[in-house]
């Protein structure tokens, strides 16, 4: 009898359980297999398109919350106000030389710059050895500049591998990127300044305090290292480099690094997974390429899905990816990359004075497709806000 009773109660569930779930037809999705939506519903935040019709813009920098300045790297340094693009350059350097990769690159403000308005770019030009790279520093007057001084010249380069990423640390010095101007021995040899991160005064002189005396060699052993960022939580400096393209070794091995003083990261003597104990080891190492260029570290409540991530672009990888840090900041463990962020080659990555998120694409640089509106600035902002 026992057997009956339970024989008619699993039935009776079965029944009920065949009329609650619904028919579903051959070839739809069951609910339980859909996709999970990537969008603005499930990332909480959005990307909306903040201001077009650039020119392979390198570096973006903020001088006041409703005022940026973008580096193109045909030379011109362009104003955007309130999102509007400025059809007037700030600055045009007559003298760039935009060649393969190179052209003006790095964009900086002093960190005095509310009181003296000094801005600082790295631009490449002819020198009687070949492609070089110099460091300038110039007051921003609104709408020009003045006082355009050289700080830094002769940086050797070339039309590839010719950095150049610029950021003041939280010492107040300068930090200066260089690549190795695709001559592999230039980053382990200490006479030249190529395949390199330097130190500086902000009027270019070597700190008494640097790592090898006399020296504004930070760091060495780098390929083309083309974005930095500072962690102001901790101090410490992140790198992003180029890994080799075949001509100079296997494709891919792009790398992230926390910079160590007087460090040398191995180039060209270990890439990829190979590691040697007299050199730094990368964070990590993205095979195939993504060409990793401009890096923030965002640290703004604005976003929190992203807070506390390294954030770098890519232009092969056509994307920003997030690197998820410990507890402590000190190692990276694991990188994702943000499926919503689909406009082809990213290049510049900025922090706005609100905590919005933008980058640029760099679908004109003879290496993309190029889009309706390109090159455009983007900007990542809360779902819920619609901007300022």
């Amino acid at each position: 009898m026992n057997k009956i009773i339970l024989i008619i109660l699993l039935a009776a569930v079965a029944g009920l359980y065949i009329l609650k779930k619904p028919l579903i037809p051959p070839g739809t999705a069951r609910p339980e297999t859909a996709a999970v939506p990537t969008g603005a519903a499930a990332t909480g935040y959005r990307i909306e398109e903040y201001v077009s019709g650039l020119y392979v813009p390198w570096s973006i920098v903020f001088t006041e919350p409703d005022r940026m300045l973008v580096a193109e790297r045909n030379g011109s340094i362009r104003i955007i106000q309130e999102g509007r693009l400025d059809p007037e350059p700030l600055h045009k350097f007559a003298d760039v030389t935009e060649d393969g990769e190179a052209g003006l690159m790095g964009l900086a403000t002093d960190p005095q710059y509310g009181v003296n308005r000094l801005i600082y770019a790295a631009y490449a030009y002819r020198s009687a050895a070949g492609v070089a790279v110099r460091i300038v520093l110039m007051k921003d007057d609104g709408d020009t500049v003045s006082g355009i001084t050289e700080i830094v010249p002769g940086i050797a380069a070339a039309r590839i591998h010719a950095g150049t990423g610029i950021s003041f640390g939280p010492d107040g010095k300068l930090y200066i990127s260089s690549g190795d101007g695709s001559v592999r021995q230039n980053a382990q040899n200490m006479s030249l300044l190529s395949g390199k991160i330097l130190r500086l005064e902000t009027e270019g002189s070597v700190p008494g305090d640097n790592p090898f005396a006399g020296s504004p060699v930070y760091a060495l052993g780098f390929r083309n290292v083309q974005g930095l960022a500072w962690d102001r939580r901790t101090g410490n400096l992140w790198a992003t480099d180029h890994g080799p393209s075949g001509f100079d070794g296997p494709g891919g091995g792009d790398e992230i690094n926390l910079v160590k003083r007087g460090a040398n990261y191995g180039w060209p003597v270990v890439s990829h997974e190979k590691t040697m104990p007299q050199f730094e080891s990368p964070q990590q190492v993205y095979t195939p390429a993504v060409a990793p260029a401009g890096l923030i570290i965002y640290d703004s409540s604005m976003l929190p899905q992203l807070r506390g991530k390294l954030l770098f672009t890519g232009l092969r990888g056509e994307g920003i990816f997030a690197v998820e840090l410990t507890e402590d900041r000190l190692k990276a463990v694991r990188t994702d990359k943000l499926p919503e962020v689909n406009y082809g080659r990213i290049r510049a990555i900025a922090v706005g004075p609100e905590g919005y998120i933008y980058f640029s694409t760099s679908n004109r640089d003879g290496r993309g497709k190029v889009r309706a509106g390109d090159d455009r600035i983007f900007r990542i902002i809360p779902n819920t806000g619609g901007g300022p």
